[in-house]
């Protein structure tokens, strides 16, 4: 049996990612790691400080440990201290950005590209990602940024209809601008079908599209493995 360790900042994605990977990978041992002191310690930074880029390595190293096929990044936020732990080689194992496979979709489809988000410690990163991988598929994009100035602390203070409404607000100013919208946040995926509705462009979110890559490379692997045996 494969197993896919994924990695957490915080509560909220479990549960859903947990039903995605029943979806998609129902027979992959999953095993979650979350420490969700990790996002606070971000926002109140206002970006990835040393201490949680410390213990982010260290739960890569844990999660090899146990005996991960492939990590799993579930965070934008500290999306690029996965591609700096991939790109060190200090990680033995593939490690996937939840966000990367949606960031393809939309430099490969779209020229116009709508990032919402509800953190600015969000927001850059994942910038940072869309003009890479359009970078990479020789592809020239615009991006939009829409911050939801105010839906984070809505959120975490018991007000999810706040942060629903300031959202779709954002949604509908940036839509304006763009082909697609972008959501930064894996937590922000329950909204993409009223975020349609309401702006009548396509939107995309990152938990399906990112355990979708995730099982791509399972499949590599396995294909990689059954070559060797054979030679």
């Amino acid at each position: 049996m494969q197993t896919v360790v994924a990695i957490y900042t915080g509560q909220g994605l479990a549960d859903p990612l947990k039903k995605v990977f029943q979806e998609l990978l129902p027979d992959v041992r999953l095993v979650n790691i979350i420490d969700d002191s990790l996002i606070g310690d971000v926002v109140r930074a206002g970006h990835v400080p040393e201490l949680v880029h410390r213990h982010l390595n260290q739960y890569y190293r844990h999660a090899e440990e146990l005996g991960a096929d492939v990590i799993l990044n579930t965070c934008s936020s500290v999306g690029d201290v996965a591609d700096e732990a991939s790109a060190g080689g200090t990680i033995g194992v593939p490690i996937v950005r939840i966000d990367e496979g949606m960031a393809a979709r939309a430099v490969e489809g779209y020229a116009r590209i709508a990032v919402l988000a509800t953190l600015p410690s969000t927001l850059e990163p994942t910038l940072r990602l869309l003009r890479r991988k359009a970078e990479e598929a020789g592809r020239t994009v615009t991006l939009v940024s829409g911050l939801a100035e105010g839906a984070f602390d809505a959120l975490v203070g018991g007000k999810p209809e706040e942060h629903d409404r300031l959202l779709l607000e954002t949604a509908k100013r940036a839509a304006g601008e763009a082909d697609v919208i972008v959501l930064a946040q894996g937590s922000m995926a329950r909204m993409e079908q009223a975020l349609t509705e309401a702006t009548g462009k396509p939107v995309l979110s990152s938990p399906k599209s990112g355990v979708e890559q995730v099982k791509a490379v399972l499949v590599a692997l396995e294909q990689a493995k059954s070559v060797r045996e054979e030679g």
